[in-house]
This record gives structure tokens, C-alpha cells and sequence, in this order.
């Protein structure tokens, strides 16, 4: 591993780092060390004791779109690991005593995830028949917020990685109409230029606003975005039976 000189804000010049081609190490698994390693969100990060820089797009969305509130019920679908969760179980107080309103975070991923304060965590596949029930048991109610940053793994074929994107979105979205009460909002992961006609018009049925969001803690040279659904407005009669 060997370090140069570039633009920063390190007296004009930051560090950067380059790795030399390692032992069973590919082009595609090289650059992607080099990536994590120069990246100043991946560092903050560490510093700040968060589980992943994605916490950072969340918190940015959230400044900006006012997603939760204490007291909120969150689920959070493909949480590991970790880092929307550990955002969101801040802001809705989730791990907090008696002296706020508290929230609730439920949270599944298929991998497994250490625990964090205030959030509910199951280890199963979103996509397992069981899977939507059993989180909605642990919420113990109508959803604020269900949000998903879950990704297929990538095949490196843009098309097949498309479709496996969009079919976990799509379940995704499915899952928000059943759970989330009046008002509600649903932030989903899709690849930019692949959110299909239908989901969207779906979305903009069942929801007052419906937008494409990218924050800046995103790479640039990311295909991802996430769609951000907000003022739930379907099925209003069975939903205030159910609140009542």
C-alpha cells in the first residue's frame, strides 16, 4: 500500500491511498479497497462510531425531508449493517427512557447484525413468506416510516442487476401500503434510471408526494438513488379502523 499527495483540505494536499496489486486480490476487489479506504465519508464513519457511511445519506434525507419524529414506529428492511438503523433509533427516540416520547425500530436483514440500542432485530430474508407478518407483529402497530436500502448482489449484467433492484423495491412498496398509517412515508433504494412506470405511478396513487433523492453522501459515480414517497393516503378507512 503506498500514499500520495492529492487536493484536500490537509494543508491544501490530502493523503491518498494506492494499493499495489495484492496476492489473490482482483482489479475489481482492488479498486474497491482503494475506494472504502480514500473515502472521507467511510472514515467519518469510524470516527463518529457509526455502522456504515450510508448512515450519512439517511441523515441527510431526514434533514431535509423531516422523515421521522420521536415517538415514530420505523421498519427498516435490509438493515445490516446498520447504520439507517442506528440513525433512525436516534431521531425517534427508540433508545431513550422514560423522560421522551419513545419510538419504535424494527429492523431485518438477512445477514446478521449486532445489536443496537432501541432497535428490534430480525435475522430473515424480506422476500421469506413469513417475513412481512412477523415484522409487523414486533412493530405493534401501523409504521411511520418503512424504509429499504436492500440491494441484491450484483451479477455485473446491468439489465438482470436492474430487475433484482426493482423486485425488491416492489416488495418493498408493497409491504409500506399494508403497514404504514395515514400520513406515512416510504424511502426505497432503486438504480438511477430504473424505477419502473408502474411502481412510480403505484407510488403516486398511494402517496401526496412521490421524488427521486440523491444525497451527497452518495458516490457520484453510483448508479443508486432512492425514491422517497411521502403523505400516505390509501386504504383510509381501514386504517382508521385500525388506529381507533
Amino acid at each position: 500500500m503506498t500514499t500520495k499527495r492529492g487536493r484536500g483540505s490537509q494543508g491544501g494536499r490530502e493523503l491518498k491511498v494506492s494499493l499495489r496489486t495484492g496476492r489473490g486480490r482482483t482489479p475489481a476487489s482492488r479498486r474497491w479497497l482503494e475506494r472504502q479506504l480514500n473515502d472521507p465519508y467511510v472514515a467519518r464513519a469510524r470516527r463518529e462510531g457509526l455502522r456504515s457511511r450510508a448512515a450519512f445519506k439517511l441523515a441527510e434525507i431526514d434533514d431535509k425531508y423531516r422523515l421521522f419524529a420521536p415517538g415514530a414506529k420505523v421498519a427498516d428492511l435490509g438493515a445490516a449493517p446498520g447504520g439507517w438503523s442506528q440513525i433512525a433509533a436516534g431521531r425517534v427516540g427508540a433508545a431513550d427512557g422514560a423522560g421522551r416520547q419513545r419510538g419504535r425500530v424494527v429492523a431485518c436483514d438477512v445477514l446478521d447484525m449486532p445489536a443496537i440500542p432501541g432497535v428490534e432485530f430480525l435475522q430473515i430474508d424480506f422476500l421469506d413468506a413469513s417475513a412481512p407478518d412477523r415484522l409487523k407483529e414486533r412493530l405493534g402497530g401501523l409504521a411511520d416510516v418503512v424504509m429499504s436500502d436492500m440491494a441484491a448482489n450484483a451479477t455485473g449484467h446491468r439489465q438482470t442487476d436492474h430487475l433484482k433492484i426493482m423486485a425488491l423495491a416492489e416488495a418493498a412498496a408493497m409491504f409500506a401500503r399494508e403497514t404504514l398509517r395515514l400520513g406515512g412515508a416510504f424511502l426505497c433504494k432503486v438504480l438511477q434510471g430504473g424505477t419502473e412506470g408502474e411502481l412510480l405511478a403505484a407510488l403516486k396513487r398511494d402517496f401526496s408526494t412521490v421524488k427521486h433523492v440523491k444525497p451527497a453522501a452518495s458516490r457520484s459515480d453510483s448508479a443508486e438513488l432512492y425514491v422517497l414517497a411521502m403523505g400516505f393516503r390509501a386504504g383510509q378507512e381501514r386504517r382508521l379502523t385500525a388506529e381507533a
